[in-house]
């Protein structure tokens, strides 16, 4: 990259989806409608979680933390994007987009860490449901989730200090968001400190859960193989199916996006595949856990089940009392 005219950055201009002013309702529209969806059906299966004593497992609680981190990603971005495409003014501060770099980078690389868990709670579940129990406890999940946040956000921070440090020659930002690759684009000098380490420590944090859920699923597939009834071999696949649905889905986009030459980006491009994994795939999770398994389908039933009969119960309550005074 050639050096270019240095300018001192004090805020950047977010181009957002479309530089077309007349196609920004109908992104607004379609935007909003599955921000909601997302943050709706991902607090549904939060609170299920928490208050349905049949999903007080293991599982169930590496699910409501997927859910949270769902809930966390799509709110770092869409609310600013959601008021930038019905502005003239798409400006952020320096130190806002920084800020939101680091969250982006550490909630999304927190997700594939707790998919590497729940790949793991299920290959107990599948390969030693005798010792589920005793191996796979709130305990474990409770470690595994902390040390996962203490790494992503120790990696996040690297990313950040090392973006912070850059000198940008230009503030605006082909995105919706303050994303690293964007940003990289706008340095003044080519950064192949950074390059290198989107390679290498992408690799090691984002991309070898991955391979820790392609090895777990290797095993389930071994143990599947060698089952002779039909019942358990449709409840293992059954189990697994959603899991590995919601894996493709993230992971699909996280290397399309990151884990390719620079010399292959099309900011552009990468766009379209962000609100993908930033908004779609946050609303597709609790969509796919609900309509696939049986378990939360029925503790959403009971907790709708509960509120109707509350609201019934209070109900009468009032006309009870409204009898009394009239009366």
């Amino acid at each position: 990259m050639a050096t270019r005219n240095r300018t001192e950055v004090s805020e950047f201009v977010l181009l957002g989806l479309s530089s077309r002013p007349e196609i920004q309702p109908i992104i607004f529209g379609i935007v909003l409608v599955m921000y909601l969806i997302a943050v709706t059906g991902n607090a549904l299966l939060i609170i299920v979680a928490h208050i349905d004593p049949k999903l007080q497992t293991p599982m169930y609680f590496l699910l409501s933390q997927l859910s949270f981190i769902d809930i966390f990603l799509t709110t770092i971005t869409v609310p600013q994007m959601l008021i930038h495409t019905l502005s003239v003014n798409r400006t952020i501060s320096y130190n806002c987009c920084m800020i939101q770099l680091f969250f982006f980078m550490a909630v999304g690389s927190m997700e594939g860490h707790l998919l590497a868990a729940m790949a793991y709670d299920r290959y107990v579940a599948i390969c030693d449901p005798l010792r589920y129990l005793a191996i796979v406890s709130h305990q474990l999940c409770l470690r595994i989730t902390l040390t996962s946040w203490v790494v992503v956000s120790l990696n996040s921070l690297l990313y950040s200090v090392l973006v912070s440090r850059l000198t940008f020659c230009g503030n605006l930002v082909t995105h919706f968001f303050c994303d690293i690759t964007p940003l990289l684009e706008l340095s003044c000098i080519r950064p192949v400190v950074n390059e290198m380490l989107i390679f290498t420590e992408g690799v090691a944090v984002v991309v070898s859960p991955f391979f820790f859920i392609l090895a777990s699923y290797v095993r389930i597939g071994i143990a599947i193989a060698n089952m002779h009834s039909v019942a358990a071999l449709r409840k293992a696949l059954s189990t697994c199916s959603s899991h590995i649905l919601v894996v493709l889905l993230l992971y699909g986009s996280v290397i399309r996006m990151y884990l390719r030459p620079s010399s292959s980006y099309d900011l552009d491009q990468d766009r379209q595949i962000a609100i993908f994994y930033t908004v779609v795939t946050p609303m597709l999770n609790p969509l796919i856990y609900s309509l696939r398994n049986l378990e939360v389908k029925g503790a959403l039933q009971r907790l709708f089940r509960k509120a109707c009969i509350s609201r019934n119960f209070h109900s009468s309550l009032q006309t009870d009392k409204e009898w009394q005074h009239i009366s």
